[in-house]
This record gives C-alpha cells, sequence and structure tokens, in this order.
C-alpha cells in the first residue's frame, strides 16, 4: 500500500498517514498476542520491549501471595486506614456529565477505610446490584513501592508496608533488561463493577492477577486516533447537601485534562470500523506486559479481584517517545463539549 507525500501537511492528509499506518501496522502484525510459558530472560524481556507489543506471561509465580486470603489481608493490615476511590458506576478518572449537562473529566472521591471495610464493601455491591456506589482500590501513586522506597529502602509511607515483605520491590529480570528500577509497585483490588477508562502511560508495565479474572481490550499507539481525545474541565465527585449520593463537583484551578471521549470501546460502534482492538482475559497466575504507549480499558470479574502492576519508566531517549508523541497528535485537540465538532 503506498503513500505519496507530495502536498502539504494539511489535518486531512495528517489524518490518512496516520490511517496508513494504522492498517500498515495490522498487516503486519496481525491480531494475535504472544503467550510465553515461563519468564523470559533479561534478554528475552529486551527484545520483547524491543517489539513492543504486548505478551502474556505465564509461571511468574509469588509464592507468598497465594496466601492472601480475606482473612489473611485483614490480619495483617489491622486497623490501617487505605485510599478506595468511591464513584458511582465504578468508573473512576473517566468521562462524565456535570452541571448543565457539560462533560467532564472526573476523579473518585477518596476514602480512607480499613482493608476489612473495603472487602465488606466489595462482596456487598456483588450481592446487590442496585447499590448507590462502586469501591475500587486504584490510587496508582506507587501505593506498595513508590519511587522514594528505591532512594531511601526504609522508607515506611506505604498504606500497604505490612505486605511488603510478600511482594517483590522490583522484577529481576526487567530491572535489569531496562536497567533502572519501577517507578511505582501498585495494588489494585476491586470487583466486577470496577473498570478502568480507555487511556496509555508512559510506562512498561508488567501486570500481574493474584485473584479473579481481568479482561483488557488494547489498541497500538498507531489506533490513538481511533479513540478521539478531546479536552475536558477537571472534576471530582463529592457529596453535596449531606447527600449520600455523589455528585460531579467542577474544580476551579485544575488544568483541562486530555482524555479519550471513547467510553466503552467494546460497545459496537464506538471505535471506527478500522479500528483493531485486541481482547485478552488473565486469569490468577497470569501476567500481562503491556508496552509503553499502549491503550487499554479494563474490566474485572469476580467478588474480590487482586492485582499487582510494577511500572518502570519509559525510555525517551532516541526516536520512540517521538515517534510515541507523533502518533497521539501534537496538535490542537478539540473541547469535549464543543456542539458543533462532529468527528
Amino acid at each position: 500500500m503506498a503513500l505519496e507525500l507530495d502536498q502539504a501537511a494539511s489535518p486531512s492528509l495528517t489524518h490518512d498517514i496516520v490511517r496508513w499506518i494504522s492498517q500498515e501496522y495490522h498487516d503486519m502484525n496481525g491480531s494475535s498476542i504472544q503467550t510465553l510459558e515461563s519468564p523470559p530472560t533479561a534478554a528475552e524481556f529486551a527484545q520483547l520491549v524491543h517489539i513492543s507489543r504486548p505478551v502474556v506471561i505465564k509461571g511468574f509465580q509469588i509464592p507468598a501471595l497465594k496466601r492472601w486470603t480475606d482473612d489473611y489481608l485483614q490480619t495483617k493490615l489491622q486497623d490501617q486506614l487505605i485510599s478506595v476511590a468511591i464513584t458511582p458506576n465504578g468508573q473512576a478518572d473517566a468521562i462524565a456529565a456535570g452541571p448543565g449537562g457539560r462533560l467532564f473529566f472526573v476523579e473518585p472521591f477518596i476514602e480512607k477505610v480499613s482493608m476489612g471495610k473495603l472487602l465488606e464493601q466489595l462482596n456487598a455491591a456483588e450481592r446487590n446490584s442496585d447499590n448507590l456506589s462502586a469501591s475500587y482500590l486504584q490510587s496508582q501513586n506507587g501505593n506498595m513501592y513508590s519511587s522514594s522506597f528505591f532512594e531511601s529502602p526504609n522508607d515506611n509511607s506505604s498504606e500497604f508496608g505490612a505486605l511488603r515483605g510478600d511482594v517483590p520491590s522490583n522484577i529481576p529480570w526487567v530491572t535489569e533488561a531496562l536497567g533502572r528500577n519501577p517507578d511505582a509497585v501498585n495494588l489494585w483490588i476491586g470487583n466486577s463493577k470496577s473498570i478502568t477508562s480507555i487511556h496509555s502511560d508512559p510506562y512498561e508495565n508488567i501486570y500481574t492477577v493474584i485473584r479473579g479474572s481481568k479482561h483488557f481490550t488494547l489498541l497500538p499507539p498507531c489506533e490513538g486516533w481511533c479513540l478521539q481525545e478531546r479536552m475536558y474541565p477537571h472534576a471530582v465527585y463529592g457529596h453535596t447537601d449531606n447527600s449520600n449520593c455523589l455528585s460531579v463537583i467542577p474544580s476551579s484551578d485544575t488544568p483541562q485534562v486530555r482524555w479519550s471521549s471513547v467510553i466503552n470501546p467494546d460497545l459496537p460502534g464506538s471505535l471506527p470500523s478500522e479500528a483493531h482492538p485486541l481482547h485478552v482475559t488473565l486469569e490468577a497466575g497470569d501476567t500481562l506486559y503491556l508496552p509503553v504507549g499502549w491503550w487499554h480499558y479494563v474490566q474485572q470479574s469476580g467478588p474480590t479481584t487482586i492485582a499487582l502492576n510494577w511500572w518502570y519508566d519509559a525510555e525517551v531517549r532516541g526516536m520512540n517517545w517521538i515517534w510515541l508523541s507523533l502518533l497521539r497528535g501534537s496538535g490542537d485537540v478539540p473541547s469535549g463539549n464543543d456542539e458543533t465538532d462532529t468527528r
């Protein structure tokens, strides 16, 4: 498939180029996801990073995690308060309608509860589909290990310090391949109501399921154009008028947020016909290598789903980061509340 670039780079031509790249990428790589039956060596993982396609890895076992029953987690953490995201529909960090019908990028209400209370909330929500809110431990700030831990190993700022003895701070074959420690290690606990809206991250991501199932919808960086990013005013969920219901509360001093306007890429018609989403389900014991820049939408099943992930900073030297920025688009992004926008 040839593409002649003999005219000035207009928006329509740029769009045609990106669509051509997207189709060429799919023609060369297809829709399959490689599965490894055992963890790679550092050299093998370095090659996977170079190829930059998702890979399912079997056999990456952390023996201590087999004892992570509800009783064990409650006993270890006791009354330690942990930060839990609360939303009306399970979608934290997502687009939602707010005052006046305007669309906002809305962050969750954060509630400090014990592990016992969180597990109780998750189980109650599974039993009662009419429950008014959804709880999801998804703080994404290195809640198990943050970058400060590697600067000062005696750092004890984690809410989950009592569980650190069960969780390695790094993955040897990744750390050796990339030549650095993780920027963050995160613990995720949710249920079937917990949804991660589609987005991409500036990290090489190693994601391991401990309990339950995780369902990923993935798109390569070259198909970011399919996700129709827009600029949205920022807001948070909160309680107003002494109500137990959560409302969207606009922020007054937070910059607008660039985010995909596609709420659920799995719904028919949500993506252009040219999109090539990949679908993969991780069961307990499975690990996903998710390369930097890949778009992902995540759902889960099971009354309590537990996962860990290790985020390693992307390599910004060379051309890779420049290509990712180009594929995402560096021009003006339309407003998500522009009624004249028909794209």
